[in-house]
């Protein structure tokens, strides 16, 4: 099964037709394939596996979704998880 994860990355081009976004519309599917990539990543990393498989949500949402959303994003995920760390210190953060 690995091998057939490593052969469709390789030879990706772009992002595939997803039945659950069949619109024009393709905010959701960036979006979903960004909230996949991480939750996939997350869950082989506490099972201490080997995430590649993760990787195709990563190139699916990099083809479809605006990189300045990526950006904004990624600052975000980051700010929570530093937000999350200091927080369970018991010091309290004022985010206004």
């Amino acid at each position: 099964m690995s091998d057939r994860i490593n052969e469709k990355i390789q030879n990706y081009r772009t992002a595939p037709f997803d039945a659950r976004f069949p619109n024009t519309n393709q905010t959701r599917n960036c979006y979903q394939n960004y909230l996949d990539f991480h939750r996939c990543n997350k869950a082989l990393s506490a099972k201490q596996q080997d995430p590649a498989p993760c990787e195709w949500y990563r190139r699916v949402y990099t083809s479809l979704c605006p990189m300045g959303w990526v950006c904004l994003w990624g600052e975000i995920h980051t700010f929570i998880y530093l937000y999350k760390n200091v927080n369970s210190d018991g010091i309290k953060l004022n985010i206004y």
